[in-house]
């Protein structure tokens, strides 16, 4: 090799090393400046979080102004009294409905779905070499945050200059890792916005002590760090209480109005209150859609075989999560923009849990394979009509109550919403067709939109058609309404 090429070669390699070099000092400033903005971005956060928990404690020591309470609003009732089920006769039961356009009265659009609340700022974690965790459970589901004994604080008054000093206590960083970890336990059990609510009372609750005026604080302290609309209050005897925003009513809950907005004090009967009505940056009010499953840990109780009358081979073992069953009769009954009607969308746009999916799908997942959307929607809605025992709901509980789809499938006796309900979910996990439902006065029944044209009863709504389906009429095909409906007064209610 002449002494030409040697030096190409050098020059070469010294390039190449130059090269490599010089990226990995890129690389490195890179890194570096990129480090220096995270650390710029959350300190400006952290700043802004301490200054506002600061102002908010500085509020706290002015005079809180007294409100009187407002009544309880009741839940909605039926305002017409409910009609019986009706069994179709024999002769009407395999009889092609005749094609009819049925009228209506009023349409209920969908309810529209807010993203949960978010902290007003990044709670910044901090790294301790050794972290103690307090366990607790909600709806037998075990949680666990970094809370240490050294945490725990007492109010030595109920009066505002005693509660600003625990807020300032609890504004400080040590309680950053417990605001993560109930954030994580939202994401990581799915919870709604209720569901974290009592979460977040039951875990200051057993840290504190149940109904402590301490217990209290810590609750409201991480319910507003987490980017919830909340009010502090206190009685005239010294007790502390929690006061939550609702985009939806919160019924048989005495509220009170501030800002022309209600809040809603939690295990209160009092009639007067002194309320700190200070504002938090970026606070939202909860909401009572559900939407999603709540991931409690499964308890499994005693099984439960259903079966369809007209298709025997459509049976079923299922079985329920009680936890999730104990979650649901927490629930508050609603409604949205004054209109009782709107209540269903609560339970109708909840999803079936998992654990009955995989007990109950795959029977009617076979049932329905391979069948015309006709077909397939008579087999599920002839089992919604004869698996289950009609009972009133005043009969068995004293008072209205909607169930979720988990909640027909577990007690006993439903009634027409309750298999409106689930019908209308089985009809849309199982067929993906969209589904209405049609309240007529005293009676609630579905309407499905179905892409094949299929004779009977159907509604024209927003130029698409809608075939009614009554899971309560026992017998009757697709495309027949129930005896004695007045359409004249029907009001058709959108899902999601």
């Amino acid at each position: 090799m002449n002494k030409t090429v040697i030096a190409l070669l050098f020059l070469s390699a010294s390039v190449g090393i130059s090269a490599q070099n010089s990226l990995e000092d890129f690389r490195k400033q890179s890194r570096k400046e990129y480090e220096d903005f995270r650390r710029q971005v959350v300190k400006e956060y952290s700043d802004f979080r301490d200054r506002a928990n600061a102002e908010y404690a500085e509020f706290m020591r002015r005079a809180w102004e007294q409100h009187k309470s407002m009544p309880e609003i009741p839940a909605p009732k039926p305002p017409d009294p409910p009609i019986p089920p009706v069994v179709v006769p024999k002769e009407e039961m395999d009889k092609t409905p005749e094609d009819k356009p049925v009228p209506y009265e009023e349409v209920i659009p969908a309810p529209v779905v807010i993203e949960q609340p978010k902290p007003v700022a990044p709670v910044p974690e901090i790294p301790k070499p050794k972290e103690t965790l307090f366990s607790f459970r909600v709806f037998g589901t075990e949680c666990k945050v970094r809370l240490a004994d050294e945490d725990r604080f007492r109010l030595t008054a109920c009066t505002e200059d005693a509660i600003a000093d625990a807020w300032k206590k609890l504004s400080q960083p040590q309680y950053n890792n417990l605001i993560r970890d109930c954030l994580q336990l939202r994401t990581r059990l799915n919870l709604c916005d209720w569901a974290y609510l009592l979460l977040l009372q039951k875990l200051s609750s057993d840290f504190l002590g149940e109904n402590s005026n301490e217990s209290t604080l810590l609750a409201a302290f991480i319910y507003g760090q987490s980017g919830y609309k909340m009010r502090l209050a206190r009685s005239e005897s010294g007790s502390l209480f929690l006061m939550v925003a609702s985009r939806h009513i919160l019924c048989n809950i005495g509220y009170y109005v501030i800002d022309s907005e209600n809040f809603y004090p939690l295990n209160c009967r009092e009639k007067k209150l002194f309320i700190c009505n200070n504002v938090f940056p970026g606070e939202q009010a909860l909401s009572l859609l559900i939407g999603k499953e709540q991931y409690f840990t499964a308890n499994v109780g005693s099984k439960r075989t259903l079966m369809s009358e007209k298709y025997p081979d459509v049976t079923a073992t299922i079985s329920s999560n009680k936890n999730l069953i104990d979650f649901y009769s927490t629930y508050p009954q609603s409604y949205i923009n004054s209109d009782a009607t709107t209540k269903w969308t609560f339970y109708a746009n909840t999803p079936l849990s998992q654990s009955v999916k995989e007990t109950l799908y795959p029977a009617l997942s076979k049932a329905v394979q391979g069948k015309s959307e006709q077909d397939a929607a008579n087999i599920l809605i002839n089992f919604v009509q004869t698996a289950f025992k009609y009972e009133y709901d005043d009969v068995v509980w004293g008072y209205d109550r909607p169930f979720f789809a988990d909640e027909t499938l577990y007690y006993p006796f439903s009634d027409c919403e309750d298999r409106a309900i689930l019908f209308s979910r089985l009809i849309r996990d199982l067929t993906g067709l969209k589904v209405v439902l049609l309240y007529y006065p005293g009676h609630l029944a579905t309407a499905v939109k179905f892409s094949e044209m299929i004779p009977g009863d159907y509604l024209q709504v927003n130029g698409q058609r809608y075939l009614v389906c009554d899971p309560t009429y026992t017998g009757a095909n697709i495309g027949m309404t129930m005896t004695g409906m007045d359409n004249n007064r029907a009001t058709v209610v959108f899902l999601e």
